[in-house]
């Protein structure tokens, strides 16, 4: 895949980790080894002068300080990895790597804004922590369903993600 492609695959990669809800927070999901890992789908729709729209499956991993989302086809193949740590972040694509200093410079790189890591872990976790040009809808998350839209800035994006129990 071409870099062209990822800059349409990471905003949903890392924006999957968005959103949750209100009332009782479902248990969070862990793997054998104790780790948190969310999956299910995402859609991201993003408003530029010829607008993008994406779906794909995802994992994700770690925390906004260090961790993995995976991003799949509906039959299961892996279409893009990205990977973060104090270090710095990397997205994979096939046999293309993008590696930049942080989670930050690599999403604004590839979809015009830095990407809030940090509140996208607690949406999934079911806290409305606010965030500066997006607004989560939580309302659904104890059906595994979250929202998210960003008004500002632009392009205007809107991110839906459905976390499998």
């Amino acid at each position: 895949m071409n870099l062209r492609l990822g800059r349409t695959w990471l905003p949903a990669l890392l924006l999957s980790v968005v959103l949750a809800g209100c009332a009782s927070a479902p248990r969070l999901p862990v793997d054998a080894g104790g780790e948190t890992v969310w999956s299910g789908r995402l859609a991201l729709k993003v408003a530029t002068a010829r607008p993008q729209s994406f779906a794909a499956g995802f994992e994700l991993r770690g925390s906004p300080q260090a961790g993995e989302l995976l991003l799949t086809s509906p039959l299961g193949q892996t279409l893009a990895q990205v990977t973060w740590s104090p270090e710095g972040a990397e997205l994979r694509q096939g046999d293309q790597i993008t590696r930049r200093g942080s989670l930050d410079q690599l999403t604004t790189e590839l979809t015009g804004t830095a990407v809030p890591v940090q509140a996208l872990f607690d949406w999934l976790r079911g806290a409305s922590t606010e965030t500066a040009g997006w607004q989560a809808d939580l309302a659904a998350f104890g059906d595994g369903r979250i929202q998210a839209q960003r008004r500002n800035p632009l392009p205007e994006a809107e991110l839906r993600i459905i976390v499998r129990p």
